[in-house]
């Protein structure tokens, strides 16, 4: 698995959720289908009219999520900035052609009432909840940077096993200090809850 690898699987689930922050710090969700990919950057198409597209020029953070049929979660989180202006037209142009269902929407040139934005800095966090252990994983494209989190097992450790016999999907290992193998934890905080010594610690 690889960041360019998510990314194809989220143009094959092709309708994604997107989170933004509004003007009062709350989170405002929507569905998107109008979008376009290459390797290293993410495209999608709004109106200028929008709440969407007013918060992005505000605030460009944004998140979105893609479920696929197989049980995996693809996570991106990065900044959305408008493309130049000298490529609007084209951009939109290209995912008219790829989504031809838009023309319904927007038909003949109110298409060009339309905005489109690129995330080109961001992390990737891909979760399979279809195999068992799980599997996690985070990439970045551009300049995305890895955030980590889930747990960690300090020196505290006094090799007790009981944070192992509560991990539902046995991802800690026996050592000094034990240890949590990331890729296959939920960080669901059983073992964080359940250390009789308090050696775990949040991320």
């Amino acid at each position: 698995m690889d960041a360019q690898t998510c990314l194809k699987k989220m143009q094959y689930v092709g309708v994604l959720a997107f989170a933004t922050v509004d003007e009062n710090g709350g989170p405002q969700v929507r569905n998107i289908s109008a979008v376009h990919y290459d390797e290293n950057s993410f495209y999608f198409f709004t109106a200028r009219g929008k709440e969407l597209t007013k918060q992005l020029l505000r605030d460009s953070r944004i998140q979105t999520l893609a479920y696929t049929k197989y049980n995996e979660m693809i996570r991106l989180a990065g900044y959305a900035v408008p493309v130049p202006e000298s490529r609007q037209r084209a951009c939109i142009d290209k995912i008219f052609e790829e989504q031809p269902y838009l023309a319904n929407v927007y038909p003949n040139d109110t298409r060009y009432v339309g905005i489109i934005f690129e995330v080109k800095d961001a992390d990737i966090e891909y979760f399979n909840l279809g195999v068992n252990p799980i599997f996690r994983e985070t990439y970045t494209i551009g300049k995305g940077t890895v955030k980590q989190k889930g747990y960690s097992i300090t020196e505290k450790c006094i090799g007790c096993g009981k944070c192992a016999k509560v991990c539902p999907q046995r991802c800690i290992e026996k050592g000094a200090p034990y240890r949590i193998i990331h890729t296959h934890c939920l960080h669901c905080g059983n073992c964080y809850e359940q250390c009789p010594v308090s050696a775990i610690e949040r991320l």
